[in-house]
């Protein structure tokens, strides 16, 4: 037995892809140190989300 394709949620895509604009344009505006450190929560936050573990690797080789 096949399962059909699920409908992919273009609107919660798209919600989400406008919030990480957002905060990417707000990460623009501050200073380079606290932009690098928001830039690495970002990217440890994506990181989670596409390997799907729900952990963080806080060891400085983790990114």
């Amino acid at each position: 037995m096949q399962q059909e394709p699920r409908a992919v949620d273009t609107t919660s895509d798209e919600e989400a892809t406008a919030e990480l604009a957002g905060r990417l344009r707000t990460i623009e505006a501050l200073p380079l140190d606290q932009r690098a450190v928001a830039f690495g929560a970002v990217h440890d936050e994506l990181r989670v989300a596409l390997e799907g573990t729900g952990e963080t690797d806080d060891s400085p080789g983790g990114r």
